[in-house]
């Protein structure tokens, strides 16, 4: 299963996360406690994680967004009608407009704990209550900026990667962070419903293929919604630059941009964090696009669906490997594990703060550099103030 080998040891709150649908279905089937969820230290009432906060000049506002696609039925559960998907669309905004945002729905945030530690003992609140940094229904700035759209990994809601979201937002651009429903622990929809995983423990009908194919789908849905003219799904649609749209994700999120980029030219660019490609880079490659892969190291072996994707890469291209970090150091998982004092997988040297800097900096200047035209040296080679990140050839 190609999955397997991009697959973390731990399999507390996520920190087990698998990179593909194949891994996912049988790591999913029957979770086991682990030491590190037992020797997990009890949370007081009370206590809640804090996200980094922003690196870019702009505050950076929130809003909600509840989108149907009326022309496709949902692909795991046809029963439920059409394919709807729930968005958090941020952006730059004006300083001082707008209320706190919260971090996710305390159901949302109930089902991913107890579905990634096994006798979960976390308050909810303790997760749903984390601080953020954008404000919900804050004034946006004025301009028209590139849009990122960003996938979270197999089984995860989107709100993993909020603090890259957040950065992405107060460094100038529109981001639509999504939620593929029936595809993690749980999506809340405005009616109240919180949605759990369909296809989590099972293999989809189509194959491991299928999920990013299936995301491919609901990211163009999302570009037809955010930038259709005259009448957009987002009232601030007009804040979108059409002309420079990239994608970035996370485990079977950054998996899916191949599809994503082959199948939809809009898509200029895209970045793939630490996921294994069931849909490898086809022998006639992206049309020439960047694309960027970002991941842990895998002890002395390679993905083979890295290494059989490289070579097909036909446009500017880096394959970086972040020496100490795990599958989830891409995420906003460990900020939350050690303030839940939830130990990191062995061998994990880089700290929650550090891994989310990491990120922040090399997916800026990806797309500062292929959606803005900004020089980035810190994409030409290793330097001294990122020791631990390697450029793979």
């Amino acid at each position: 299963m190609t999955g397997i080998r991009r697959t973390v040891a731990a399999a507390t709150l996520l920190l087990a996360l698998p990179l593909s649908v194949a891994a996912a279905a049988p790591a999913l089937a029957a979770p086991t406690p682990t030491p590190a969820a037992a020797a997990a230290t009890p949370v007081p009432a009370g206590i809640h994680a804090e996200l980094p906060r922003p690196t870019g000049p702009f505050a950076v506002g929130r809003e909600i967004l509840h989108l149907v696609d009326q022309d496709r039925p949902d692909p795991w559960v046809p029963s439920a009608g059409p394919r709807q998907l729930m968005l958090s669309m941020y952006y730059p905004a004006k300083a001082g407009t707008g209320g706190p945002a919260p971090y996710m729905t305390p159901e949302a945030a109930r089902l991913m704990l107890d579905g990634k530690i096994p006798g979960n003992t976390i308050p909810t609140a303790a997760v749903a209550d984390t601080r953020t940094w954008a404000k919900s229904a804050a004034r946006p700035a004025h301009g028209r900026f590139p849009l990122v759209v960003l996938s979270p990994g197999f089984t995860m809601p989107r709100t993993e990667l909020t603090s890259l979201a957040e950065d992405l937002a107060s460094r100038g651009y529109v981001v639509a962070l999504v939620d593929h429903t029936y595809e993690n622990t749980g999506t809340t929809f405005p009616d109240g419903r919180t949605l759990t995983c369909a296809i989590c423990g099972r293999m989809p009908e189509g194959g491991p293929e299928a999920v990013p194919a299936s995301r491919a789908k609901d990211v163009s849905f999302v570009i037809d919604q955010l930038t259709a003219h005259p009448h957009p799904a987002w009232r601030y649609s007009r804040m979108i630059d059409d002309d420079r749209i990239g994608m970035a994700g996370h485990s079977l999120g950054g998996a899916a941009a191949v599809p994503a980029l082959l199948t939809d030219d809009r898509i200029l660019a895209g970045v793939n964090l630490d996921g294994t490609m069931d849909i490898k880079v086809p022998a006639t490659g992206l049309d020439g696009k960047p694309f960027m892969m970002i991941g842990h190291p895998l002890d002395g072996e390679e993905d083979p669906s890295w290494t059989e994707s490289w070579p097909h890469l036909d446009g500017w291209k880096r394959w970086l490997t972040v020496a100490g970090a795990n599958h989830s150091s891409f995420t906003d998982v460990p900020v939350l594990a050690e303030k839940l004092g939830i130990p990191s997988p062995p061998g994990t040297t880089v700290s929650a703060k550090r891994g989310v800097e990491l990120t922040r900096s090399y997916v800026a200047a990806f797309f500062d550099l292929h959606l803005k035209g900004i020089d980035q040296p810190i994409l030409d080679g290793p330097t001294a103030d990122h020791p631990e990140v390697s450029f793979e050839s």
